[in-house]
């Protein structure tokens, strides 16, 4: 992990595998508000690693000192720029703050997995009100929020409206371009996401394990011909991908089906029945052959 990478606080640090989703606060500002607050996230389309939701707020009379400061959509900033606005984003303790939200691959599956399944939408949003309502733990004054969302924005706007009232949420596609504020969450989501990659470190390699996996994952979407490539090569036929896969992925399930070996899962109970019907099956037989010997046709016959 290099240097600049050390000062990301919401990232899970060198050594740390991640294994279950955790949210990162940073401190709490001391302005008078009322506040803003910009919701954005990275990661939603990835077959690899997290999903990060990020929030950025401050006092709303702080917004033309933060419209200068050059926030914007994460996608359209370099990596370097990024790490320079999340620093800039902590610059200013007293009328500035963010939080994430990280969710892990294995939640994100196990979710989707589920029966009835909780879908990525129901995650998303799962992760913003969690958000929204920590930063409202924290004492802040919210009294607008900004969101950046897919899909029908006027109905999650009024679910979000009707879970905090008094709040005037504004939820639209690309919310990050028009509002600085929701720039600054994607900046705080992105770079988390960033770092969570470049460093990530398999928990398959723990208790003496020694697989090298390959560390050039690509951008991690599933149509990323270098993604494509290191999921067909890290692939075990038996034990499949490691855990920064995200199974409920139809990439990942396709490759299974051609590529891994077909396993028939039996618990207890069902061996239990099996075996009874199988013995039932042996005495029936036993019996038929009896009755044959006999020349017995009914039991009227006894």
């Amino acid at each position: 992990m290099g240097d600049d990478e050390l000062t990301i606080p919401s990232a899970p640090g060198p050594s740390t595998p991640l294994r279950e989703s955790y949210t990162y606060h940073s401190p709490t500002p001391t302005a008078d508000g009322p506040y803003m607050l910009g919701v954005d996230e990275a990661g939603r389309g990835p077959v690899l690693g997290p999903l990060v939701y990020g929030v950025a707020y401050c006092p709303i009379a702080y917004t033309d000192k933060l419209d200068d400061l050059g926030f914007a959509d994460s996608k359209t900033l370099t990596a370097a720029t990024r790490s320079t606005l999340l620093n800039t984003l902590g610059s200013d303790p007293d009328n500035m703050a963010w939080s994430v939200r990280v969710i892990s691959p294995q939640a994100i599956s196990s979710g989707m997995l589920r029966r009835p399944p909780t879908n990525l939408n129901i995650q998303s949003q799962d992760a913003t009100v969690l958000l929204i309502q920590e930063v409202l733990k924290k004492g802040i004054e919210l009294t607008e929020v900004y969101v950046d969302a897919l899909g029908n924005t006027t109905t999650y706007q009024a679910y979000l409206s009707s879970r905090f009232p008094g709040i005037n949420f504004t939820v639209e596609s690309k919310a990050d371009d028009k509002f600085k504020i929701v720039g600054a969450a994607s900046v705080a989501a992105k770079v988390t996401r960033d770092a969570c990659i470049e460093d990530w470190v398999f928990e398959e390699n723990a208790n003496g394990a020694s697989v090298n996996w390959d560390t050039a994952l690509g951008s991690g979407y599933p149509s990323d011909p270098r993604t494509k490539a290191w999921l067909r090569e890290s692939l075990d036929p038996v034990f499949g991908l490691p855990k920064i896969a995200r199974f409920s992925w139809s990439t990942v399930k396709v490759l299974l089906e051609k590529e891994g070996k077909a396993v028939d899962w039996i618990d207890d109970g069902q061996a239990s029945l099996i075996q009874a019907f199988e013995s039932a099956k042996g005495r029936e037989k036993d019996r038929c052959a009896v009755a044959k010997d006999l020349g017995l046709k009914s039991v009227g016959m006894l």
